[in-house]
């Protein structure tokens, strides 16, 4: 199975790390599936990344739809005839000490971080069960895995993230469908633009390569655990944050 032949869907795409993950996968030729609510930033899409329109398919949607979500899902499998990555990129935070955080910024964050996972991963699983391949890949972050300040809803919805992946790699194994996740450290984009000056310089003492990461290195980890590169790779979680966690 040649890699400019695979399908695959990509979450939260309209900007940041999920815009270069998609850059990325079309660079290899594949036909990307770019998901996301924000159809404004979705209509500018297909001009940032100069895709061919065969190649790159926008779609608007709720990933913590279950039904709108999962009906997206089993749309695209039958419309192109295969399903062969899933990237579940999308993730928002609301950020708050524990003792300060209201429910709805926890239930916020972990359905759209987790919840929309698995709902996406429940179903793609069908088809690439069927079709005997597949690589789902899972964005999780350093926080899920460190913990950090202020973030208990975004660490705890990003920790779930590394138990889902490795469940989904075990139960999937047997028919040749793999799931791995990856892990941004302090990568440089409009959340991290954000932050107060202190607030990065502490991050950037923490990094022993001394510098944030792009995007792009977020998309080239994603991109090798989509190829074939990575056959025979599941259930990891890999770190991409300048030996942060270690």
């Amino acid at each position: 199975m040649a890699e400019n032949e695979k399908v695959a869907i990509v979450t939260g795409a309209a900007r940041g790390i999920g815009r270069e993950i998609a850059r990325e996968l079309l660079s290899m030729g594949m036909t990307v599936v770019a998901v996301d609510l924000k159809d404004d930033l979705l209509a500018e899409l297909p001009a940032a990344l100069d895709a061919p329109g065969e190649k790159l398919d926008c779609r608007t949607m709720d990933v913590t739809d279950s039904e709108g979500f999962t009906g997206l899902i089993d749309a695209v499998a039958e419309q192109y005839g295969r399903l062969d990555v899933l990237v579940n990129n999308a993730g928002i935070t609301r950020d708050g000490l524990l003792m300060r955080m209201e429910d709805a910024d926890w239930e916020a964050v972990v359905k759209v971080n987790l919840t929309s996972a698995f709902i996406g991963t429940r179903a793609v699983a069908r088809h690439m069960l069927r079709g005997r391949s597949g690589s789902i890949i899972n964005m999780t972050s350093y926080s899920g895995l460190e913990g950090n300040r202020g973030q208990a809803n975004y660490s705890a919805s990003k920790a779930g993230m590394v138990g889902l992946t490795k469940t989904t790699a075990k139960e999937l194994a047997s028919k040749n469908v793999r799931c791995n996740a990856v892990a941004p450290g302090f990568i440089k984009t409009e959340m991290t633009d954000a932050l107060p000056q202190q607030a990065k310089d502490v991050a950037l003492s923490l990094i022993p390569l001394k510098r944030m990461g792009a995007p792009e290195d977020v998309a080239r980890a994603v991109a090798f655990l989509a190829s074939d590169a990575s056959a025979y790779i599941t259930a990891q979680v890999l770190s991409v944050d300048g030996g942060m966690h270690t």
